[in-house]
């Protein structure tokens, strides 16, 4: 079993995911994942109750924004699968690796707190989209969590994946970022990463 202490610290603002809307988060939550009712209850008391279509934030946790140990997860799988496209990189002979991210990748704490390095913004932007009706544009908006926001968390690996492959993924955040509108360039990060001994 390894460890390693991690630092993100994103280097544009990172935008928050979550519907800022209980009956929508729970809607969505209960059509992805088959959540028990006790930690459906623990995730909903960490949203911010605002009636605004089309408006995410962040979990909070008295008052101050965290992130899930999911997100960081599916970062992982997100940043994985797009290098396994890579010749030559570690991720490329990673085989099943949702499965080892999944079963052998840890993260704590479960809820991650964001330390601010000012205060949360909004940010608003038209989403376009295609449809059989012809073009449609829609307005989004997200809380911004502005650049120099940093989170600390630790990641226990079983197996499966070495030093060298989370370094890879963690590099790839500089490019890719976390959060909404990634592709955007929101959410990038440099990191620091420590084994824990």
């Amino acid at each position: 079993m390894d460890k390693y202490q991690i630092k993100l610290t994103f280097t544009e603002a990172v935008l928050g995911t979550v519907p800022k809307d209980k009956g929508v988060y729970a809607s969505y939550v209960a059509a992805r994942a088959a959540l028990d009712d006790e930690v459906l209850a623990e995730e909903l008391n960490t949203v911010e109750q605002i009636e605004e279509k089309g408006w995410t934030g962040f979990h909070t946790l008295n008052g101050q924004p965290i992130i899930y140990d999911y997100v960081l997860k599916g970062f992982f799988k997100d940043a994985c699968g797009s290098l396994r496209r890579v010749k030559g990189t570690r991720s490329d002979k990673l085989t099943a690796y949702k499965k080892i991210i999944d079963g052998l990748v840890f993260i704590t704490p479960r809820q991650i707190p964001l330390t601010l390095s000012g205060p949360l913004g909004i940010l608003e932007r038209p989403l376009r989209a295609s449809t059989a009706q012809g073009e449609r544009v829609a307005l989004a908006r997200s809380d911004s969590a502005p650049a120099g926001t940093t989170l600390e968390f630790t990641i226990t690996v079983l197996g499966g994946v070495d030093e060298a492959t989370l370094r890879e993924w963690l590099d790839y955040g500089a490019l890719r970022g976390l959060g909404q509108w990634r592709n955007g360039g929101y959410g990038s990060f440099a990191y620091e990463m420590e084994p824990v001994v």
